[in-house]
């Protein structure tokens, strides 16, 4: 719920300030939606979106006494809502330079009704995720892979800037839930490129294990070290974090926690988690670039072919079919000082024997697929179906 607190200069009148004010937020909130708190800032800083409203002009003063205590809670980012009636404007640009010059953050929120709703819908939006995701146990199971030597990220970090619980979970506890896991039948009718039957069983119980490891820690998310299960158990974890993914709980390859935050924060905004993949091939003059992974979210394709991890040529791997149309490509450095986010078009999928399983061709930007060749956030991106690019950066800006 959107709280709305209020602060007003004493030289104005009450009830013709209060009639402006009900007709204001009457248009951005014509349902209601939203809870006055009006002048006691008591509670402020405790709800998903906390807006101050400025609604005359001289309640810059109020504001500056106000702001010790507000600023004593943690508060360090300060949405001003104004009509622009009787100075409230001018007021609040005062106030946000005096936020500024504090080295605060801020915004000013004024234009016109339909511009304020949506406006506000989306810091709603990202309000809601930003409470999703705050207390989620973040597993790391076996470590990030050897070779992601830029892709790390900081549990101080995390707890500090999304309030995630990272946990780091020996591969020798996943080890010995495989050991003891169930493996479950084949599907039929299934389609295979390559006869994956005898691995069926093996990928099956990996993911049984990864679940029970959800379970006992009380993950809302991990990421997995999984090429050390090639040697380990001969087989791969692209099965389950295939269905991971698909029953709503983000699961990353490789260990790499960037990668997982950029599927966390998608789903929190989006509801879907995405698909994780790496840039096999650019064309930095036409903006085309060609992404693959050997696994794939189910719920993200439609249809799938069961198939060999590329690398080792064993396990279980999945070939999906995206479907073609808008897409955004999205990562979060693992220090959350960065972000990319490029919307474009899934043009086409393709099937390659030398790639990883599930390949599609994406037509961006040159200048955003230049950005893969001078500044990239690793090699693992995030590719959503759809359009979020506003909403992402919205997010990341906070």
């Amino acid at each position: 719920m959107t709280a709305i607190y209020t602060i007003t200069s004493g030289l104005h009148d009450e009830a013709s300030v209060a009639r402006l004010s009900d007709a204001f937020l009457g248009g951005i909130f014509p349902d209601g939606g939203y809870e006055m708190r009006g002048a006691d800032f008591s509670d402020f800083g405790t709800h998903a979106l906390d807006l101050i409203y400025v609604r005359t002009g001289g309640a810059e003063g109020i504001f500056k006494q106000l702001l010790p205590g507000l600023l004593e809670r943690g508060v360090k980012h300060f949405l001003l809502l104004t009509s622009g009636q009787s100075n409230s404007l001018a007021a609040s640009l005062e106030i946000l330079s005096y936020l500024q010059q504090q080295g605060l953050q801020g915004e000013v929120l004024h234009g016109s009704i339909d511009y304020l709703r949506r406006r506000i819908q989306a810091l709603e939006a990202v309000a809601a995720a930003r409470e999703k995701l705050r207390g989620t146990r973040l597993g790391v199971v076996g470590a990030p892979s050897d070779w992601l030597i830029a892709s790390q990220a900081d549990a101080g970090t995390l707890s500090e800037k999304l309030g995630l619980v990272r946990l780091d979970i020996p591969m020798e506890e996943l080890l010995a839930e495989i050991e003891k896991a169930p493996a479950d039948p084949l599907p039929e009718p299934v389609s295979m490129a390559r006869d994956v039957r005898s691995a069926w069983a093996g990928a099956s119980r990996i993911s049984h294990a990864l679940r029970t490891l959800v379970q006992r820690h009380g993950l809302g998310a991990f990421t997995l070290r999984c090429f050390d299960l090639l040697t380990a158990v001969g087989n791969t974890g692209c099965l389950a974090l295939a269905q991971c993914n698909a029953d709503g709980i983000p699961a990353a390859c490789e260990g790499d926690v960037p990668a997982l935050l950029s599927m966390m924060i998608a789903q929190a905004l989006t509801g879907r988690t995405g698909f994780q993949a790496n840039p096999a091939r650019i064309d930095p003059e036409s903006g085309e670039m060609l992404f693959a992974h050997c696994t794939v979210p189910f719920n993200m394709v439609r249809d799938w072919t069961l198939d060999t991890h590329f690398e080792s040529g064993i396990g279980v791997g999945i070939h999906g079919e995206l479907p073609e149309g808008p897409v955004t490509v999205f990562k979060v450095s693992g220090d959350l000082q960065r972000h990319f986010v490029a919307e474009g078009t899934l043009v086409r999928n393709q099937y390659e024997q030398h790639l990883c399983r599930t390949q599609v061709v994406l037509q961006l930007q040159p200048a955003d697929a230049r950005y893969f060749l001078t500044q990239p956030i690793g090699n693992h991106h995030i590719i959503l179906p759809g359009h979020h690019g506003a909403l992402l950066k919205e997010f990341c800006g906070y």
